[in-house]
């Protein structure tokens, strides 16, 4: 052999060495498994010759395997059939959808059915209308709690949003309100979904009209996995990642990380905007109302003030007839607030709702796969060092074979571990994707709120303008003095 190994070319150098590499890896093998059934697999004429020499050489097979033998990876494995692996046509890493296209898949309305169900526990219900599906249906917040459980499950790495809280003490009305939103930005943000959108469990939460709709979406979920299972790209998800893959999620999580924070400024702000314009409604009611009940006062004045009994008399219908111009302008202002919450704050929590989404997804992955990974291959480095061990020492047969038995089943944890891991990011890289092709979002909201303030503005200078007439009769009458104010005059006197 050694003979032969000098007339070797240098080209074949290489190819020659890996196949004696896999020779001996091969007679390793078949020591660990004589060792594991017992003598009675070992050739009569070797046992009997040379037993001691024998057994020595076959813990020397194994201790060398196991000594020089790497982690296992995924990676090193290689399919009989390389064309599989080729990358198809069009990477199918990258998503193609645009803002308008998201938006486009469906728009569910969840709206508060009037009253209390339930004969003890009293509970809200809510009608769910979907326009893809043309379904109207009615769902309890319970029912939300299990749809967002199969997400969970079936789509542990891709951005599941979170649901708003289920109930506090004394609920008024006002967190009735805030959760009916809540909930739905949660399922038109699942709607819209790229996978949700596709996914049984979403078609039946829209469409079912049965009386069981939890144990529906059970019994759908049974014994299907979750989409690691399911996807036939998973175990090549690797081939479709960039080489930098890890520096780009560690860049792209910090943006979204940024992005988050100053968007929740911006809705801070929008909400503080939104009901100042509320609040400045229900001031301008109440200012035009004590203006009504001014000139509704029916006491009788005094004997030294009936000089200007006239005046006041005049006064006070003046001021009478002013109430109706300060409801409207209450009345405007309100729906400049109310629109402002609906197409300008709500569309930021929509917005967060999906960072957040982002957020928690990147801590799954954090916490979870990768997690589990570095426990497996902590975990397979002991059971090495255990094997090298039993193989140095005489150990019975029994306990080296349970050995082996372990490790395999933790190289078969750590594949499927390594698989998980890279499937986790090729779903991050895709999520990461989805978060910026609703970021166009941002001159919606824009747009919403500079047209809300114009056509507000407009709308309540024209009532403003209205009303400036009515005031003449205020300033009118023989023995007044005063002027009504110019548009440039602060009160001061020009003199």
């Amino acid at each position: 052999m050694w003979r032969l190994g000098e007339q070797i070319q240098p080209r074949e150098e290489e190819r020659i060495t890996s196949l004696f590499t896999e020779l001996w890896k091969c007679l390793a093998v078949t020591g660990v498994f004589e060792l594991s059934f017992g003598e009675d697999s070992i050739p009569k004429f070797s046992a009997k010759k040379y037993p001691r020499t024998w057994k020595d050489l076959k813990r020397l097979f194994i201790f060398t395997l196991l000594q020089d033998s790497p982690t296992p990876q995924v990676s090193q494995r290689r399919d009989p059939h390389p064309s599989r692996m080729q990358m198809p046509q069009g990477n199918p890493l990258l998503l193609s959808c645009t803002l308008q296209e998201l938006l486009a898949r469906d728009t569910v309305q969840v709206e508060l059915i009037p009253g209390k169900k339930g004969l003890f526990l009293k509970h809200v219900e809510y009608e769910v209308s979907s326009q893809r599906f043309k379904s109207s249906v009615y769902r309890r917040y319970n029912d939300f709690v299990v749809f967002h459980e199969m997400l969970l499950q079936k789509f542990p790495y891709r951005m599941v949003p979170a649901l708003p809280p289920k109930r506090v003490l004394g609920a008024d009305r006002e967190f009735i309100e805030a959760r009916r939103r809540a909930l739905r930005r949660f399922i038109n943000l699942v709607a819209r979904h790229p996978p949700f959108s596709e996914d049984v469990a979403l078609r039946l939460f829209l469409s079912f009209s049965g009386p069981d709709v939890q144990n529906k979406l059970k019994e759908s979920a049974q014994c299907v996995g979750d989409e690691f299972m399911n996807c036939k790209l998973a175990p090549r998800a690797k081939d479709f990642l960039p080489a930098d893959i890890q520096t780009q999620f560690a860049v792209s999580r910090e943006l979204i990380r940024n992005i988050y924070n100053s968007f929740h400024k911006l809705r801070d702000r929008a909400e503080r905007i939104a009901s100042r314009a509320i609040d400045n409604a229900a001031d301008l009611l109440i200012f035009g109302k004590e203006l009504s009940a001014l000139g509704s006062d029916t006491t009788p004045l005094p004997s030294w003030a009936s000089l200007n009994s006239s005046t006041w008399g005049s006064l006070k219908q003046a001021l009478k007839g002013l109430s109706v111009e300060f409801a409207l302008l209450a009345d405007k202002a309100a729906q400049q607030g109310k629109q402002e919450e609906n197409d300008v704050v709500e569309k930021l929590n929509l917005f967060l709702d999906l960072l957040q989404s982002y957020k928690d997804l990147c801590e799954r992955h954090e916490k979870g796969v990768l997690h589990k990974h570095q426990r497996a291959l902590h975990k397979y480095s002991l059971m090495k060092r255990q094997m090298l061990s039993a193989a140095v020492q005489s150990r019975e047969p029994e306990s080296v074979e349970q050995l082996e038995s372990r490790i395999v089943e933790q190289e078969n944890a750590i594949q499927t571990m390594e698989l998980r891991s890279y499937f986790s990011l090729y779903c991050l890289h895709q999520e990461t994707q989805l978060v910026h092709a609703y970021l166009p979002l941002t001159s919606h909201i824009l747009g919403a709120f500079v047209n809300s303030q114009i056509q507000g503005h407009k709308e309540m200078s024209k009532v403003w303008n209205d009303l400036q007439p009515k005031l003449s009769c205020l300033f009118a009458g023989p023995s007044s003095s005063l002027l009504p104010p110019g548009p440039l005059q602060d009160g001061r006197s020009s003199h």
